[in-house]
């Protein structure tokens, strides 16, 4: 689309956004050994498990958020392995394995974005449904699904950036 063209829906702001996000968490996964996939090299740093793990929990508050609860796909023991407030830890057996919380990751987001790509922008004036410090910050939907799939997003994949950094990974940019 061109710089000058008119956006005619909000989403279309969102989806602006998400879809390069996806490709950008894509290129930072893409040549990290699966061996070292949650591994520490620094005892304050999360490792990509943790983060691409506990991105991968947001979609279904994005379902939930939009009125779409049949979308919302659990994976049995995340919540408790990757949701906010969990210590990340090295490995040690608890943390599936790259190719199943990529997999996840990667079918959650693709999912949130053919959803929310249907969606009128009404929904996106409505309250926010869900309780706590999420409605606090974000009262409409649309400023809580936006600060998820991009602010949120993006701080955590800057702090995979700088995993990469200290493996000794390159830039992916």
């Amino acid at each position: 689309m061109p710089a000058t063209a008119t956006l005619a829906r909000t989403v279309d702001y969102f989806l602006g956004s998400l879809r390069p996000t996806i490709g950008y968490a894509e290129m930072l996964v893409r040549d990290i050994p699966a061996e070292k996939f949650a591994h520490k090299p620094h005892p304050t740093m999360n490792h990509p498990a943790f983060i691409i793990g506990h991105l991968s929990l947001y979609p279904n508050k994005v379902f939930t958020m939009i009125g779409q609860p049949r979308q919302i796909v659990d994976k049995p023991g995340y919540v408790q392995l990757f949701q906010a407030g969990v210590q990340c830890v090295e490995q040690d057996g608890r943390y599936p394995d790259k190719d199943e919380i990529v997999g996840y990751y990667l079918e959650r987001y693709h999912s949130v974005a053919k959803t929310i790509a249907n969606l009128s922008d009404e929904v996106w004036q409505k309250e926010n449904p869900i309780e706590g410090r999420l409605r606090e910050k974000f009262p409409l939907v649309g400023t809580a699904v936006n600060f998820l799939l991009n602010n949120h997003h993006m701080s955590h994949l800057g702090q995979l950036s700088g995993w990469r950094r200290a493996m000794g990974l390159p830039s992916v940019m």
